[in-house]
């Protein structure tokens, strides 16, 4: 079941969109015409939950950019 699957593959990366991303790329990738879209996503998941293979990398964290200070200039 694909719960199972998500669930096992989400131990591995923790990051859910992290995960999603993941599986999505590896989706494109590893899927070929001839098989079911659905048959390709759950091979993607198993390997994640087994540790063979983890696309994803974390990005790089940069902070937010420093907000200004908002002067208010009463009305004439």
């Amino acid at each position: 079941m694909r719960s199972e699957l998500v669930y096992q593959a989400g131990l591995k990366i923790e990051n859910r969109f992290l995960l999603a991303a993941t599986a999505m790329r590896a989706a494109r990738k590893l899927h070929v015409s001839s098989t079911r879209t659905e048959d390709t996503v759950n091979r993607v998941f198993s390997e994640v939950a087994s540790g063979t293979r983890v696309f994803g990398k974390l990005p790089e964290i940069t902070p937010p950019p420093a907000i200004d200070v908002l002067l208010i200039s009463p009305a004439a």
